[in-house]
């Protein structure tokens, strides 16, 4: 019952990063194909959104469990937002990385062939773009994030949706 609790627990932490990211990634994987398009080049990539949106996703998850994760929840919001940005973009890099090499290690023999490999198949400017997107995505859905755990929930869903809001009207940082 433990188990099943975690497990469900997870599962609805996980929900939201790899939506935003999912959404984020079929966004980008649509414009390459209208650009490639455009050169009479067709090319599908709908199974790449939802591996990278779940991969993604468990990034989050993995890295939200670092003891150091909240580094400044009493500063304003730019500290924890870029902060967070930039360890869920290590990790996503670095777990990005490590699944490029597995399906290296497929093919070539050791560790050091199938690197090698890897750094000379990349497509560089593809690998920079996305990085770029990455970045930028990884700061908006942190700055989302941060603005939920500081007005909450109810009110951000007040906020955007309307209703009634049983919750006070004030912030932390009104009046400061």
């Amino acid at each position: 019952m433990k188990l099943l609790k975690a497990a469900k627990k997870d599962f609805f932490e996980l929900l939201p990063p790899i939506i935003f990211f999912f959404i984020a990634f079929i966004l980008i994987l649509t414009t390459k194909r209208m650009i490639l398009s455009e050169y009479q080049i067709s090319w599908t990539g709908f199974g790449t959104a939802v591996v990278g949106g779940i991969l993604v996703g468990k990034v989050v998850l993995m890295v939200d469990k670092l003891p150091f994760i909240n580094q400044f929840p009493d500063r304003p919001l730019i500290y924890n937002t870029l902060w967070k940005s930039l360890l869920y973009f290590l990790a996503a890099l670095v777990v990005g990385y490590l699944d490029q090499l597995v399906h290296f290690l497929r093919k070539h023999e050791g560790l050091m062939e199938a690197n090698r490999h890897l750094w000379a198949e990349v497509v560089w400017p593809h690998f920079w773009l996305l990085q770029m997107w990455l970045a930028v995505l990884f700061l908006m859905f942190c700055t989302l994030r941060e603005l939920i755990r500081v007005l909450g929930r109810e009110k951000i869903n007040h906020l955007f949706f309307g209703g009634r809001s049983n919750k006070p009207t004030s912030t932390p940082y009104e009046g400061q």
